[in-house]
C-alpha cells in the first residue's frame, strides 16, 4: 500500500504530477454545478480538481493524506485567485462531516478493499440530500497499460464495485471502458476507466 510519505515525495519533486487542469470527466459535469454549492474533492493531491470547483463559484474543500500535495493545492488556489479549504486526512478513518457536501469529486482514489469500503461509507454519509458524487477510476482492464494507475489489482475499480459501494445512491450516469487521458506526466494515453455520476435522494 502507498503511504502518505511516498506521496509527499512524489509531490515534492516539482511540477504537477497530474497537471493543473481538472479531470475531464469532472469538467464535463459543469452543467450540474451551481454557485454556492459545497464541494469536496477527495484524494485531491495537488488540488487541480478542488481549485477548479472553487473557480466555478463553489465552496470547495480538498482532502488528501499528503500535506505536501495540499500545500501545492493552496498555492495553486492563491495563484488562481480563489479560496479553498484543505484537510490532511486518511480517507479510511477521517471523521467525514455528516450531510455536508452538495458535490463530491472522487477522481482516481484507489484504496485497499477494506479502506475503500470505509471511505465510500463516509462519502455517502457526507453527501447532503440531493448531493452528487462524480467518480472516475481505473479498472482491471488497465493492467499492462502505461497510462497510469496502481499495479495492485485489489486497488482497481469496476462498475460492479461502484454499484455495490454506492448502492444507496441513484445512478445518473455510469460507463466502463476506454478513455484517453492527458493529465500531467502520470496520466497519459489510452486508459481503461469507470466513470459514474450518482445522487443521494433529496
Amino acid at each position: 500500500m502507498s503511504t502518505s510519505l511516498a506521496w509527499d515525495e512524489r509531490y515534492a519533486g516539482g511540477g504537477f504530477q497530474f497537471g493543473e487542469a481538472p479531470n475531464l470527466f469532472l469538467l464535463s459535469q459543469a452543467h450540474r454545478l451551481r454557485r454556492g454549492m459545497r464541494a469536496l474533492a477527495v484524494g485531491d493531491g495537488e488540488g487541480r480538481n478542488g481549485v477548479w470547483l472553487a473557480e466555478q463559484g463553489l465552496d470547495a474543500t480538498s482532502v488528501d493524506w499528503s500535506a505536501v500535495g495540499l500545500a501545492k493545492a493552496g498555492a495553486l488556489a492563491e495563484r488562481r485567485g480563489v479560496p479553498i479549504s484543505t484537510v490532511t486526512a486518511d480517507l479510511s478513518c477521517w471523521d467525514w462531516p455528516e450531510a455536508r457536501f452538495d458535490v463530491i469529486a472522487w477522481i482516481y482514489v484507489h484504496l485497499p478493499p477494506q479502506d475503500r469500503a470505509a471511505a465510500c461509507e463516509g462519502a455517502v454519509r457526507a453527501l447532503a440530500p440531493g448531493g452528487l458524487l462524480v467518480l472516475e477510476c481505473f479498472t482491471p482492464a488497465q493492467e499492462g497499460r502505461r497510462s497510469g494507475g496502481p499495479k495492485d489489482p485489489a486497488l482497481l475499480w469496476s462498475r460492479a464495485l461502484v454499484e455495490r459501494h454506492f448502492a444507496g445512491l441513484e445512478v445518473l450516469e455510469v460507463m466502463e471502458g476506454a478513455a484517453r487521458l492527458d493529465e500531467g506526466p502520470r496520466h497519459q494515453g489510452l486508459a481503461e476507466v469507470v466513470r459514474a455520476v450518482l445522487r443521494r435522494a433529496p
